[in-house]
């Protein structure tokens, strides 16, 4: 991955938090985009609800087999690198103890210093010390794919079925208003979050969300309109 993700407890909280609202608003606007679609295309109930189950599932799955592959590639990559440092530990102990010392030194500490502090930690556990250091990978905190693929179907999941129940629910000549508000809603709330999760302005965050969201739905329900036919 190209960017450092925040470090510690904390971080780790905070990137589940913005995956999971990223899931979340995928759902809201992928589902509601399909539902308005073919409801701008016909006002039959079963074509519409067809259509938002097959988008709702096949959503979820694409974005757990999606987070599945992906995850299994970087923690295949991070055990790859663990191995090639466990060996150089064990074949080449003095480089690396110099190698350890180099790195406290290029973050500020004298050279007396650095390589007290890398001997100490050297001593103490070799392989998690230059993991940490030079690596930044915990080779106990790896993450796992299956935990990555159902929290990703299940935030997608969790914002899809919003506007599905929001288009089922009222008679057919309140099921597109009724829908653009509670996806309306769902966008704000989901924005929110977002920025909240990434330390953006919240009011530019949520307003691309909305405006985002709200621009798919317009324009599959044009399209649905533009070829649709009405249902009996």
């Amino acid at each position: 991955m190209a960017h450092h993700e925040p470090q510690g407890s904390a971080g780790t909280k905070l990137n589940w938090l913005r995956a999971a609202v990223l899931g979340a608003n995928d759902g809201v606007v992928s589902v509601a985009s399909i539902v308005v679609g073919v409801a701008g295309a016909s006002n039959t109930a079963g074509f519409i609800l067809t259509a938002g189950v097959a988008g709702l599932v096949a959503g979820a799955l694409s974005m757990a087999v999606g987070e599945y592959v992906s995850v299994s590639t970087q923690r295949d990559t991070e055990k790859a690198l663990l191995d090639k440092e466990r060996g150089e530990l064990r074949d080449e102990p003095e480089a690396e103890l110099v190698e350890l010392t180099a790195i406290y030194r290029a973050k500020g500490l004298s050279e007396a210093t650095a390589h007290q502090v890398a001997a100490e930690l050297t001593a103490h556990d070799a392989f998690a010390a230059h993991a940490e250091a030079e690596l930044r990978i915990n080779p106990n905190e790896l993450t796992n794919p299956w935990h990555a693929a159902w929290a990703s179907a299940g935030a997608f999941l969790s914002g899809a079925i919003i506007p599905l129940v929001a288009i089922m629910l009222p008679p057919a000549s309140w099921r597109i208003p009724v829908t653009f508000f509670a996806v309306f809603v769902a966008l704000i709330i989901t924005g929110t979050l977002s920025a909240y999760a990434g330390g953006a302005n919240k009011t530019q965050a949520t307003i691309r969300v909305v405006c985002g969201g709200l621009l798919a739905m317009v324009i599959t329900f044009g399209i649905g309109k533009l070829f649709g036919v009405v249902g009996i």
